[in-house]
């Protein structure tokens, strides 16, 4: 089973909001995931995202993959964590 950390769309029509959690890569992208960690709003200009750093290095060393938006987002909390 290869996981993948990616995005959970929720919220409502023309309002998206997202969970970023950890699934299985074959589930299609609003199914049932293992874990949430963390939610971005992109209707917010600034500090749009929240992240659980620990959880997301430890799904990491586990071997999860990350999407794209997903990697940007751990290469900015690192960057603040420092």
């Amino acid at each position: 089973m290869a996981l993948v950390i990616r995005l959970r769309r929720e919220g409502t029509k023309n309002r998206p909001f997202y969970r970023i959690v950890v699934l299985d890569s074959a589930k299609r992208r609003d199914g049932g995931f293992l874990e949430s960690l963390g939610t971005y709003d992109p209707g917010l200009e600034h500090n749009n995202f929240k992240m659980d750093l620990p959880k997301v290095e430890g799904w990491l060393a586990k071997g999860a993959a990350t999407s794209g938006t997903v990697a940007s987002f751990i290469k900015k909390s690192r960057a603040v964590a420092k």
